[in-house]
Order: C-alpha cells, then structure tokens, then sequence
C-alpha cells in the first residue's frame, strides 16, 4: 500500500501542481531542521520518516519536470 504523502505527491503529479510540491518539500526540510536541532529526545525514527517523504516529494518531482520538460531535438 502507498503512503499518504505517496498518494499526495501523485495526486499532485497528475495535477501537475509543481509548486505543491516543492512548498510541501520545503515543509518537511523545515520540519526536518526543527527535529534536528532538538537535544532532549532521539528522533531518529520520525528523521527516517521525514526523510523518505522527501525522498517521495524528489521522485514525484522528477516525475514531474520530466513530463514538462521539452524534449532536444
């Protein structure tokens, strides 16, 4: 089964939302950055996640860019 942010990002592919994506990327690097610079507590699990849904948004954007991009002639 996919993942909620896998569902979102081919929601957001089949749209062809690009800017969708790249706010959601830039949540969850912020996101990443506020657990990162927290000391009192190991959350390396939720970094693991946070990080394959980065993963999830790059493919996604891949994806995207490579529908839209102009093909060299």
């Amino acid at each position: 089964m996919n993942s909620a942010i896998e569902q979102i990002v081919s929601a957001y592919v089949a749209l062809g939302n690009l800017q969708a994506l790249q706010d959601l990327k830039q949540h969850r690097e912020a996101l990443a950055g506020i657990v990162r610079d927290r000391a009192d507590f190991n959350f390396a699990v939720l970094l693991g996640q946070i990080d394959d849904d980065i993963a999830a948004i790059d493919a996604g954007l891949d994806r995207l860019r490579s529908r839209t991009e102009p093909l060299d002639e």
